[in-house]
């Protein structure tokens, strides 16, 4: 299993690949640039090559996580273009830096018609794809249900995919602490989403889980990330997930937080713990 958290690529992305290394990661995750913003980067291009050919090297997986404002289903006209230049760029970094590909959360609208909301989404990936030849994909990650029904259930994720024009472009990121705040994982029905997954043909094109526990209780709807012992989620629940078959071989993140008693470091052997 690659096991890894996020990383900063404040010193460049060879450094954020180095740094996961030294926290004895074999997986890890940046933002492309700026986390809070949907500007056009002039990138590094020879320290993204240097990540790529340092993961190679060392065995490590990485993917890229698309800046905080990235929204699916922009207010207007002109926020559009920008998310789809801003998600074309960080589609050119991420394949630079040898990543599988970059996570951007399903798309969320304020106040307008729900279906409306899933034809812009197809609208606004098909024109990314559109424009994109690279091997990166589109990981779309599941909602976990603050303020809106949209992109909780894995029945949505697999729909807006097949009805894209390039499907094989796009694939998924399973938050834990989303589906469990959601209610889609309570902790106690995994072989249940298992079968709801297998039949809707998801786990094949899951690329990605976001290891995360959740400070509120199951159905809350509240995305609060927790350490992996410190939030609802126990260890006998952990320790069913991570043993599923389905799950085998995909990249597992942290996004735990590091300033309450746990560092990555100590979280990552944790992982290891439970899954050897």
């Amino acid at each position: 299993m690659y096991v890894g958290s996020h990383v900063s690529i404040r010193n460049g992305y060879e450094q954020a690949a180095k740094t996961a290394k030294a926290l004895g990661a074999t997986a890890f995750q940046y933002f492309p640039k700026n986390p809070r913003s949907i500007t056009v980067k002039q990138f590094d291009k020879v320290s993204a090559q240097n990540c790529a050919a340092f993961c190679d090297k060392e065995g490590i997986v990485s993917i890229a996580h698309t800046p905080y404002p990235t929204n699916l289903i922009p207010e207007d006209d002109e926020i559009e273009v920008q998310i789809v230049k801003s998600i074309l760029n960080d589609l050119e970094i991420a394949e630079t830096c040898g990543s599988i590909g970059i996570v951007v959360h399903f798309g969320t609208t304020k106040g307008a018609i729900r279906l409306e909301g899933y034809k812009k989404m197809i609208a606004i990936l098909n024109t990314v794809l559109e424009n994109w030849h690279g091997n990166s994909l589109i990981l779309i990650e599941n909602n976990a249900g603050s303020g809106t029904d949209m992109g909780i259930s894995l029945e949505e994720m697999v729909q807006v995919r097949k009805l894209t024009k390039s499907p094989e472009k796009i694939g998924f990121c399973f938050d834990t602490c989303h589906a469990y705040a959601s209610g889609v994982w309570n902790g106690d029905n995994w072989d249940e989403v298992v079968k709801k997954g297998i039949e809707l043909d998801y786990f094949q094109y899951l690329k990605a889980i976001h290891l995360n526990n959740s400070k509120y209780p199951t159905g809350k709807r509240k995305d609060r990330h927790a350490n992996l012992e410190n939030g609802h989620i126990t260890e006998l629940q952990w320790q069913s997930f991570l043993n599923s078959p389905v799950i085998k071989n995909i990249p597992l993140i942290l996004e735990t937080p590091s300033d309450e008693g746990y560092t990555h470091e100590q979280e990552i052997e944790m992982v290891k713990g439970m899954l050897s």
